[in-house]
């Protein structure tokens, strides 16, 4: 039984449970996680929060609430085995020794107590497979780097708090790093992509470096198979991840390799991508615990229209356009249409109209000019568009680099298998061009709007907000007047969305885009609705917005 619950609003998608303590979340994550009835989305672990992201259609916030309410009351289960995975690693971080002398030990016994501890995956974050470690073992608190590094390579591990961890990926960081590991952290095309997942047991085993070569040799691991679990098998639904490395008794399982990535015949060739051009479908959506951000369309609705234009599955990939500037040739005939942002289209010369699709014959030029009337366009292929999916999508997320790379000069892309009917007749529909000067977005209530003085939730509904120059798929920063707190604590980590409007400790409010981190640290005063994301999309530097209430209250007083 977990007590000292408190749920908290996040919008009209998701409940924010939060809990006293740490030990709590692992309580509730797990007995949330055991049997989570249809609708449910994502459960995203943190430091003293769980984020429940439901589908509505299927599960109420109502009945999202009262599930896990009851989850929170139901007696504690008997915690079902986890897997341990042993990870290899060398103690040789660049931290190694300033950290010892700040904890008052020697640097042998900081990695003594460091891998004689067993470890627990409380939550991920910052970047996709980042597990935040914590164990009862190790009673340690850790300051962070006074001045950040502005890279960390892969396989860094450090301390920062009470947390150990380890870097899937070279990013900047402010962790005391105190060792590497050749484990790969991350793989989106195992079974189970994020080695650390919330709940698993972690023990760190050191290497000794190679008289010779100086390398630290994989106690009981093939060349390939880095790092490994033992214990008890995978949960249900999911495939274990080719022994990511050595088990205490069970011999390493070979890495099945990936089915080849057979290179297709190209239907088209960019030839420049503008300011920015991405591979979007309707992203990967059920992976936050892992660290990943469901990426996708930001203006999903206009990719949606797109596809059925031109007879596609609604979740076949396009490419969004960013500003416009885009050029391509195709190599075969092809049918087309461009949704979203409103700019010139041609064709062999020839001006398309937008809304509508049109023939694109082979050998010819399409030119997407710059947008005169919103920020994202979505140029749909009948057949959609193939390229490396990862996590079951093909979109791209620049925060974490997952999915294919920005499409540059020279990339060349082939069709999928997307088309599920004729190209529809005409479309009649009165389309017009989005609204850029001035969008009316609503806000449903954020988990810390209680966090901010009176007038600051007034000004926040009767202020005209600007959006910033720094506006991107990953956020966007607006300018107004100053959101004041009352409370000026540090808020633990928790979990984030796409549309929240965190507000650092500058004032201004940023919305997280559908880039952004899965977890992060400043008070949510609001979050955007669902259908108010896509209207966001099609905002440029200089768009003025004005947020009005949605009807999901009750707001604070």
């Amino acid at each position: 039984m977990v007590t000292g619950l408190r749920l908290l609003p996040f919008g009209d998608r998701a409940v924010l449970a939060e809990v006293p303590s740490l030990h709590a979340v692992l309580d509730l994550h797990a007995q949330l996680t055991a049997a989570p009835p249809p609708g449910v989305v994502d459960i995203v672990p943190a430091a003293r929060t769980v984020l429940v992201r439901v589908d509505p259609g299927a599960l109420p916030l109502t009945a999202a609430r009262a599930w896990i309410t009851a989850a929170a009351e139901a007696p504690a289960a008997a915690p079902a085995p986890s897997s341990l995975v042993e990870l290899p690693i060398t103690y040789d971080g660049a931290d190694l020794a300033e950290t010892a002398d700040l904890l008052g030990l020697t640097p042998a016994e900081l990695t003594a107590r460091h891998a004689a501890a067993e470890w627990t995956v409380a939550f991920t974050g910052f970047a996709p497979g980042f597990g935040y470690l914590v164990s009862e073992e190790w009673p340690f608190d850790v300051p962070r780097r006074a001045t950040p590094r502005t890279r960390v390579p892969a396989g860094a591990v450090g301390l920062a708090g009470a947390f150990s961890g380890a870097y899937p990926r070279e990013t900047p960081g402010g962790w005391q790093l105190i060792g590497t590991t050749p484990a790969p952290l991350f793989d989106p095309d195992a079974g189970t992509s994020a080695l650390l997942a919330p709940g698993a047991r972690v023990r760190f085993v050191p290497q000794v470096p190679d008289a010779v070569s100086g390398a630290a040799p994989v106690t009981g691991a093939a060349p390939a198979d880095r790092a490994g679990t033992a214990g008890a098998p995978p949960p249900p639904g999911s495939t274990p991840s080719a022994s990511r490395g050595r088990a205490d008794s069970t011999p390493p399982v070979p890495r099945v390799p990936a089915t080849p990535n057979l290179t297709p015949t190209p239907a088209l060739t960019i030839r420049e991508p503008g300011l920015l051009a991405t591979v979007q479908d309707q992203g990967r959506p059920g992976h936050a615990a892992e660290g990943v951000a469901v990426s996708g369309a930001l203006d999903r609705a206009a990719l949606r229209t797109a596809n059925r234009l031109v007879g596609n599955d609604e979740g076949a990939a396009g490419v969004e356009i960013t500003l416009g500037g885009f050029r391509a040739v195709a190599h075969t005939d092809l049918w087309v249409a461009v949704t979203g942002a409103w700019g010139p289209i041609r064709c062999a010369g020839r001006e398309l109209a937008p809304y509508e699709a049109h023939l694109w014959p082979a050998g010819a030029e399409l030119q997407v000019d710059w947008f005169t009337r919103g920020a994202r366009g979505y140029l749909a292929v009948r057949g959609g568009l193939d390229a490396r999916a990862a996590l079951g999508s093909r979109s791209t997320d620049i925060l974490s680099g997952l999915g294919p790379a920005p499409l540059a000069a020279g990339s060349a892309l082939a069709l999928a298998a997307a088309a599920a009917r004729p190209v529809p007749p005409d479309d009649l529909h009165p389309w017009s061009p989005p609204r850029d000067d001035l969008i009316e977005v609503e806000l449903a209530p954020g988990p810390r709007a209680d966090w901010f003085a009176p007038p600051a939730l007034a000004a926040l509904f009767e202020a005209a907000w600007t959006v910033t120059g720094q506006a991107d798929r990953v956020g966007i920063r607006l300018d107004g007047p100053l959101l004041d707190r009352v409370r000026t604590d540090e808020l633990p980590s928790e979990g984030m969305a796409p549309g929240a409007l965190q507000v650092p400790p500058a004032g201004r409010p940023v919305i997280l885009g559908a880039d952004g981190p899965v977890t992060g640290g400043y008070p949510v005063i609001a979050v955007v609705t669902d259908a108010g994301r896509d209207a966001l999309a099609q905002a440029r530097p200089g768009t003025t917005l004005r947020f009005r209430h949605a009807r999901t209250g009750p707001w604070p007083a």
